[in-house]
């Protein structure tokens, strides 16, 4: 038995090396059709496997020969198999890698090289599993061999990590070289400080090697021609411009950029990539071509480093070991630069913030220059004690709880060039106080209630003070980002009240506006505030609206009802192996998104039956099921659902029948679908439903009402 189950994997490797060379041969004459393209996507979940057995079978390959192994049976069997595992699961790989690559946006060398290096290893593995019991597979032929395919691995791995993360990605950390600094008389706004953002943030998915949606961003021209989606960038309307709209879009959303789980653009490099788009977005233009007070330049000229640092420090290094204790997960102190005894100090987590995050800085207050409090729950209270940072140069208060009355505190910081105060309570009357801090020479004022004609009249008061306006300089309006939501999907029990929505939305004044009959929100729509309470099943809509700014998009949520919950339930019939996640997910409260691989989903299969106990009879007129249907993968509803119910058992009676048709034109890949059943209400204890289908019917919750 064993040996015809070894003698079939054989037969498949031998296979499945001939389809590997008929996808090469064939390699320009091939589509891969929709249908087959997740097999291709899961090429980067499933090579992890290969290289750990291929690396182990290799290392026992190596040392086959050696006096102690060799007349060892087991030894040899069980290297036999593990290699035969991992050249079968290699080659997997590789065919779902050449799937994926017949996508968008893989080209390049790189992508030759990792394709290549990939094939070489299956066919170097099979090599070996078919000839290494030849007379002429001698121990320098196995050690060759082992050391060879080792080498491929870690070829193909490098390929592969630079193809998705960039080329520098393995050895950027210790390759890395300190950037050239460049004067800010020198300095172009788009070489020096704007194509720094993109190779950093943007280039690993739109370079020559993956060109992510049609999209190159390594040169100009590339980057004004834009991609699949149409022009990146209209140079004077940033609003208009897709390169803004996506980078504004919350980060849940499949087209925010970068995406979720890359590192996301700072609110700075955000803001000078506006100006930079409403300046026309010059690729030539140098720093100091512009005006000395316009926002483009004084944001450009702090992402410079200066040739030469102009401030001298006096005072002496803090203690390493105070500085140490300091540290901690919410409070990274470090040095201003190497051997400085300057140290910038930044706090993190406003839910563990208190008054004595600062305080307890008082051992190195001589030593800060640069305090970043940003988004934490200041209070002007907290301004006297950051007034002891006697040489503090840079204090960071964007979105904190100050209002500007405590400013006066700040005033014996004789040293303090730069102050940001965006998104918080300041008013113009308060940075009248600013006159008193006379080495301030930066301040950053917008997203306040500073209006431009105050921004201009704060210039001309504070000759020797900028003031960094940010989006308010250009009157123009702009598309709110949509409102953000915990889930798409709620359950009301009794009653729901807005605010278990989690609704949240990133600038401050938004009025979110709702409707529940279908149509889409207008600024006289209903507003949803606290006191809203929703009690029945509906579609929710909700746009953003604030004055000044165009509305936001739509953002939908479903509200499900369901006022009775069973007090037991047993599946009488099989659970799709695949989505058998117990049958407590029916009636557990929790939805399962859109997520199809999630364990909230239950999978019934075929022709299934469903039993449900309530120890006190109770009066049900619906029943809903919440399911999702993915039409390529059979998972859609069943062509009858039957109700039946009573008191017990031994007295039931037929109280629906309904048969699920989905809406013409639902050709989605995947989408949430409800099926309800209707009854004449009715006194029961016990319910039987079944249904019947040929396709796997995916549940992640039951509503009884």
């Amino acid at each position: 038995m064993r040996n015809n189950l070894k003698g079939l994997a054989g037969n498949l490797l031998f296979a499945l090396n001939t389809l590997i060379l008929f996808l090469l041969v064939f390699e320009s004459k091939i589509l891969v059709p929709q249908w087959l393209q997740p097999i291709g996507r899961m090429h980067p979940l499933m090579l992890h496997f290969p290289i750990v057995i291929l690396i182990l079978s290799m290392a026992l390959e190596f040392f086959r020969y050696k006096e102690e192994y060799g007349d060892q049976g087991f030894y040899k069997s069980f290297t036999s198999n593990l290699l035969l595992i991992g050249a079968i699961s290699s080659a997997v790989t590789v065919i779902m890698g050449l799937f994926l690559a017949k996508e968008e946006g893989y080209s390049g060398s790189i992508l030759q090289w990792h394709k290549w290096t990939g094939v070489s290893i299956v066919f170097i593995a099979s090599l070996i599993y078919w000839y290494r019991d030849a007379n002429w597979y001698k121990p320098r032929v196995a050690k060759g061999a082992a050391l060879l395919t080792i080498f491929m691995l870690i070829a193909a791995g490098h390929y592969g990590a630079a193809l998705t993360h960039g080329e520098d990605f393995v050895l950027g950390p210790v390759m890395s070289t300190e950037a050239e600094q460049i004067p800010i008389e020198e300095a172009a706004v788009y070489e020096h400080v704007v194509k720094p953002i993109f190779e950093a943030k943007c280039t690993s998915c739109h370079n020559t090697e993956k060109i992510k949606g049609e999209l190159l961003l390594t040169d100009p021209e590339a980057i004004m021609k834009g991609g699949k989606t149409g022009k990146l960038i209209i140079p004077g309307k940033p609003e208009l411009s897709l390169l803004l709209q996506r980078i504004h879009l919350p980060e849940e959303d499949k087209k925010h950029m970068p995406p979720k789980g890359k590192v996301q653009l700072t609110e700075q490099e955000t803001l000078l990539l506006h100006l930079w788009v409403k300046a026309n977005a010059d690729f030539k233009k140098k720093v100091v071509e512009l005006p000395e007070n316009d926002s483009l330049r004084i944001i450009a000229a702090s992402f410079l480093k200066p040739a030469v640092n102009e401030d001298r420090y006096d005072f002496a290094a803090a203690d390493d070991n105070t500085v140490k204790k300091l540290s901690n997960d919410y409070r990274v102190i470090l040095p201003l630069a190497k051997e400085s005894p300057a140290l910038k100090v930044n706090l993190y987590n406003p839910a563990v913030y208190t008054p004595k995050a600062i305080e307890e800085l008082a051992a190195i207050k001589e030593q800060v220059i640069s305090l970043s409090l940003n988004k934490m729950p200041v209070t002007d209270a907290e301004l006297k004690t950051i007034a002891q940072f006697t040489n503090l140069r840079h204090l960071n208060l964007n979105f904190t709880d100050v209002t500007g009355k405590g400013l006066q505190y700040l005033a014996p910081l004789k040293y303090l060039k730069s102050l940001s105060l965006a998104g918080t309570k300041v008013s113009y009357n308060n940075l009248s106080q600013l006159s008193a801090i006379k080495s301030l020479k930066q301040v950053a004022i917008w997203n306040t209630s500073i209006t431009s004609a105050e921004t201009k009249q704060l210039d001309k008061a504070h000759k020797g003070i900028t003031f960094i306006a940010g989006y308010k300089d250009d009157g123009k309006p702009i598309k709110l980002n949509p409102p953000q939501l915990k889930s798409n999907g709620f359950i009301i029990q009794n009653s729901l009240p807005a605010d278990s929505l989690g609704i949240k939305h990133p600038i401050k004044g938004v009025e979110i506006r709702y409707t529940t009959d279908g149509s889409e929100p207008d600024s006289v729509s209903a507003l949803l505030e606290k006191g809203v309470h929703f009690t029945k099943n509906t579609t929710l809509k909700m746009k953003a609206f604030k004055r000044g700014w165009l509305s936001s998009q739509v953002v939908t949520a479903d509200l499900f009802k369901g006022i009775y919950k069973p007090d037991s339930l047993a599946v009488l019939t099989t659970i799709a192996m695949s989505y058998n996640n117990g049958k407590k997910r029916l009636i557990d409260g929790q939805l399962g998104g859109m997520d199809v691989n999630s364990d909230s989903w239950l999978g019934l299969q075929g022709n299934t039956e469903l039993a449900f106990f309530f120890d006190k009879p109770v009066t049900l007129s619906s029943i809903l099921f919440h399911s999702i249907t993915v039409g390529l993968f059979g998972k859609r509803p069943p062509e009858i659902v039957e109700v039946w119910g009573g008191a017990n058992k031994s007295q039931m009676q037929l109280l629906s029948t309904v048969k699920p048709q989905l809406a013409p034109g639902e050709n989605r890949p995947s989408f949430i679908t409800v099926v309800e059943c209707k009854l004449k209400p009715k006194k029961i204890a016990y319910l039987h439903i079944k249904t019947k289908s040929a396709a796997i019917f995916l549940v992640d919750e039951i509503f009884f009402n």
